[in-house]
């Protein structure tokens, strides 16, 4: 085989063979293929697309690239759960604990992120002494001990993909819906779960923008999970403003432990429940509404807080969170309705004062943050309070902050948070 048959074969929108698309990824792996080559593979994949068997082998391909995790010693159906990301998006600090308690077994690896805030690995450096390396078999112990651990990704697991994103990154390829589900869909192959819940995020702080966009990548998604035997769901959800109050490392923390202890943002719990419900559900084959009943129950008797603090201690943590940062309130330049939040520019921001990377050796601060005051559909008087800024190092103009709220007279419609569910 050619590559430049297969690049001028994928250019004239015809199907690839699993050992067509096998070469070219292979072949880069090992170094056969150059960088140039590569490239003009990705440009026709996103010119032309692929088919859903096409997508399918080439996350085969990417994940038997590497390592990957055995969990059958752990006792039980283990499900797994990623979200695409999104600003403020905290979701597994609370639903992880939540599921465990609700006794389905949670073994979760998780990478760093380039997103506007640090990924969850970064969230939990954030309390002090958390451990996030571990060997596999204290791994397993864990699980099978309280039901959750949650530890770095593996350096080895799924290098197809870890040198094809890079390469991606910098070639203006990463919007690919087929490339973005192989590159999801093999990580989460290969981390080992028996089923698998994906929180695809939707607006104008997410990935993908388009409600459009998000149901073809969760079809292509739930398509590669059924084709390698894991039942995949896919929900939803709306990115359009941030999830919760808190957009930082440690901040986020804080509102975890909140919403934990059921006194967090509804559109946190929501989300939180609806994933959860779901998780429980496959996890312990039984139907959504008694799952989403058992999910209710463990966040109000305390028992999801419990877990988690259980969980930290095993892994070394002590929740004794200090913020020594400077601190400041940006307020309200007028009266209204906050009709309009740029999420976007928000993480933007945040990620600006250094809470999140542009390069993968960066450093994040877990003190930097904000939290915001109101949210959209909410009322505000003229000089109160719009969000509390969190900063270390540098500074951050007020004048970018008021530009990420719309105040106008009247009240708009407050958005679903759940757009769509598929399975």
């Amino acid at each position: 085989m050619n590559i430049t048959d297969i690049i001028d074969k994928k250019l004239k929108n015809c199907v690839l063979s699993y050992a067509e698309i096998k070469k070219m990824v292979m072949d880069y792996v090992d170094g056969t293929i150059n960088d140039e080559d590569m490239t003009s593979f990705l440009k026709a994949i996103v010119k032309c697309g692929m088919t859903y068997e096409e997508t399918s082998d080439l996350t085969k391909v990417m994940l038997e690239s590497g390592k990957q995790i055995d969990l059958s010693c752990i006792t039980g159906i283990k499900v797994d759960k990623h979200s695409t990301g999104g600003v403020g998006d905290k979701t597994t600090l609370v639903l992880l604990p939540l599921v465990a308690s609700c006794g389905v077994k949670v073994a979760k690896m998780s990478g760093r992120s380039l997103g506007y805030t640090g990924g969850t690995i970064d969230k939990l450096e954030s309390i002090p002494g958390f451990k996030v390396d571990m060997d596999q078999d204290s791994f397993i112990k864990q699980v099978n001990d309280i039901g959750l651990a949650l530890v770095s990704q593996s350096g080895n697991l799924v290098p197809a993909d870890k040198k094809i994103y890079a390469l991606r990154d910098v070639t203006n390829t990463v919007s690919s819906i087929p490339l973005i589900a192989s590159s999801i869909m093999s990580k989460k192959l290969a981390s080992g779960a028996d089923k698998i819940v994906l929180d695809v995020k939707v607006g104008r702080g997410a990935l993908l923008e388009k409600i459009e966009d998000a149901k073809t990548l969760a079809q292509y998604m739930v398509h590669i999970g059924k084709s390698h035997g894991k039942e995949t769901v896919c929900v939803l959800s709306n990115m359009n403003e941030p999830l919760g109050f808190a957009i930082g490392n440690m901040v986020e923390v804080e509102e975890s432990i909140s919403a934990l202890k059921d006194e967090g943002p509804s559109d946190l719990k929501e989300l939180v429940l609806t994933l959860g419900s779901i998780m429980v559900s496959l996890g312990l084959n039984i139907d959504g509404q008694k799952a989403y009943d058992m999910c209710v129950v463990n966040l109000k008797n305390g028992s999801a807080y419990a877990k988690f603090e259980e969980f930290v201690k095993a892994q070394n943590g002590t929740l004794n969170l200090i913020n020594d940062s400077k601190k400041f309130s940006v307020k309200a330049h007028k009266t209204g309705y906050i009709t309009y939040i740029d999420t976007l520019k928000l993480g933007e921001l945040v990620r600006h004062l250094g809470a999140g990377r542009v390069n993968i050796d960066d450093v994040v601060d877990s003190r930097v943050g904000f939290i915001l005051s109101k949210k959209v559909g909410d009322f505000v008087l003229k000089d109160e309070e719009l969000l509390k800024v969190y900063l270390t190092s540098k500074d951050c103009l007020i004048r970018d902050l008021l530009d990420c709220f719309k105040i106008e007279n009247d009240v708009c419609d407050k958005e679903k948070l759940i757009l769509d569910i598929i399975k």
